[in-house]
């Protein structure tokens, strides 16, 4: 049974999540939710045991110093809350943790059971895949969904995917079946430069959650991360002939199958999305001062996410899991070109 005495009643509470492994290409999708709980100060008042659904041989504990005190460090999920002030204030529950090795059904229950008792109205989870996508331009961010109805009102695709999955397919189905809106917003990495971390994706991602939410989310010190991370790019890609025209036929595809959108609906959000950060009497620039959002929060250092295993691979983009069709290129989103600017196989 879940309890949750320390959480107030939430105010039009979204549940936000993303998980680390599979999904999660550049760490662009767990990057955006940590920058949510980081930004708002969110407060961790859940987490899930640890032992049942994590095999530790693939993703091991660490161990770290407090105050000469050796301490160790579970990998697991946890569930913070954020509260987003402003004229319209509204709550966020993030969830952020890692793709459970074991009992998945299980694990998608037990997240519904947090969702359930704090009232959420929709679930948005986060994810990345490698694509035929160019470094030099706006990352695609793609909206799915499971839900017909939920498709046609939010203006999202509605999947059609057929093939593996990863546990954003899963918990999205699992949502679907419990009567829970639920949403993927999917970023396409580009796959020879896949290594993390992608500030530029999670900019995307986080862009698109604004939009789909209705909210204002503090970018802090992301755009500039994100333009040193394509000059970063630029100049690799520039000393080897073979990536440099590579990525020049990239964005010639790239360029001629945007070329109806150039006009209307994509420019309508990035001038509502230039309107609203000029709005001061929305802002929610940072979560209400009303003291800590808990009463019976234990205290001690927030622990740092676990690094992944070497051997841990990125998810082929056929894995393009709940997302459509990349918008170009081949269906696994490894295109045949030169290795990636830093020598490794594309996809590793």
């Amino acid at each position: 049974m879940i309890e949750l005495e320390g959480v107030p009643e939430l105010i039009d509470p979204v549940m936000v999540a993303a998980f680390e492994g599979w999904n999660d290409a550049g760490d662009a999708a767990s990057g955006a939710v940590a920058h949510l709980d980081r930004e708002w100060k969110g407060e961790v008042f859940a987490a899930l045991d640890a032992e049942d659904y994590y095999d530790f041989q693939v993703n091991r504990p660490t161990v770290w110093l407090d105050n000469g005190v050796r301490k160790i460090t579970w990998p697991t999920t946890r569930l913070s809350v954020v509260r987003i002030g402003g004229a319209k204030p509204r709550d966020l529950v993030l969830v952020r943790g890692i793709e459970p090795s074991m009992r998945w059904r299980s694990f998608c229950n037990e997240i519904l059971g947090f969702a359930h008792e704090l009232g959420v109205e929709m679930v948005v989870i986060l994810g990345a895949l490698l694509g035929d996508t160019p470094h030099t331009r706006p990352v695609p961010v793609s909206g799915v969904t499971s839900d017909a109805d939920l498709a046609r009102t939010m203006d999202l695709e509605e999947t059609k995917y057929e093939g593996p999955t990863g546990i954003v397919g899963i918990l999205q189905e699992a949502c679907t079946h419990a009567g829970v809106p639920a949403v993927s917003l999917w970023a396409a990495v580009p796959h020879y430069v896949s290594q993390p971390p992608n500030p530029k994706a999670t900019l995307a991602l986080l862009n698109r959650l604004e939009d789909l939410i209705d909210i204002r989310i503090p970018l802090g010190e992301l755009p500039e991360d994100a333009r040193a991370w394509q000059l970063g790019v630029d100049q690799l890609a520039a000393e080897d002939s073979e990536v440099a025209e590579y990525v020049q036929t990239l964005e010639e595809a790239r360029d001629t199958a945007d070329l109806p959108e150039a006009s209307g609906d994509a420019i309508a959000r990035e001038f509502e999305r230039y309107l609203r950060r000029r709005d001061p009497a929305g802002s929610p620039e940072t979560a209400t001062d009303t003291g800590s959002y808990f009463r019976d929060l234990s205290g001690g250092p927030r622990p740092q996410a676990k690094p992944k295993p070497e051997d841990a691979q990125e998810p082929p983009a056929a894995d393009g899991p709940e997302g459509p069709p990349e918008p170009e290129g081949k269906a696994d989103g490894k295109a045949e070109g030169p290795p990636q600017v830093d020598g490794d196989t594309p996809g590793e």
